[in-house]
């Protein structure tokens, strides 16, 4: 590891810890976080973790940047892997139909494992929570095994429905609201991502481990989930 600072604002700074995702980074960037509210205290407007990153933006009324950028230093000092266990493992269930994942038959035919096997593989990995982003309750997720990979739409939908499960490249995530997007769509869940009366707005926090479990279309019925067919439109 060897952490990198950039300026991104005025009163933001780029803390760069790797350059390659991996889910063994994970327990880095959560220590790093904690330490880092620490070392700003007060002085901390917001703190943004991705994949490699953590976002800094800060007070400048209370720091100036090289204050801003002492508070990094100290909290990187001596700094371990985060090893409490504070990581939730979710399970999350999920409605995996072509009626409603529309790239669901596509992903089998192209993987060669049809749609049995997709899903299968898909809901049998354990997924980390990467970030937060795009829209309030929704988590960047992953790694997907390489053989369900698929790149995003060429044209993004105009419209996806709340709960549709997808997936772009080797991530996996779930829309929590109606939105925009260009994942490739296998599953919805009805599970309710975005609570406004829930720290951050979401289910989610960084660091979480997610399992999909697969449910039928009566059980998915039963929890309130909205099983309307996607219609394929750009």
């Amino acid at each position: 590891m060897t952490p990198r600072i950039e300026v991104v604002g005025i009163d933001c700074l780029m803390l760069r810890l790797f350059d390659e995702i991996d889910e063994a980074h994970m327990p880095w960037l959560l220590a790093a976080a904690q330490r880092l509210r620490e070392a700003f205290g007060a002085a901390l407007v917001d703190l943004v973790p991705s994949y490699t990153t953590l976002l800094v933006h800060y007070d400048l009324a209370q720091l100036d940047d090289g204050q801003a950028r002492q508070c990094i230093a100290n909290a990187l000092h001596d700094l371990k892997p985060e090893t409490s266990g504070q990581s939730r493992e979710l399970e999350v269930p999920v409605w995996y139909d072509p009626s409603v994942g529309p790239e669901l038959e596509a992903l089998g035919q192209r993987s060669g494992l049809g749609v049995a096997g997709v899903i299968e593989r898909h809901s049998a990995r354990t997924y980390q929570v990467f970030a937060l982003g795009f829209a309030p309750g929704f988590a960047f997720m992953g790694l997907v095994e390489e053989g369900l990979a698929s790149p995003r739409l060429q044209t993004p939908r105009k419209q996806v429905p709340a709960g549709s499960l997808g997936i772009a490249d080797r991530q996996t995530a779930i829309y929590p609201l109606v939105s925009p997007g260009g994942w490739n769509l296998i599953g919805r869940s009805p599970t309710r991502l975005f609570d406004r009366t829930l720290e951050g707005y979401s289910i989610w926090r960084p660091g979480d481990r997610v399992r999909f479990q697969p449910i039928d279309h009566a059980e998915f019925v039963r929890l309130g989930g909205d099983d309307r067919p996607f219609e394929v439109t750009p």
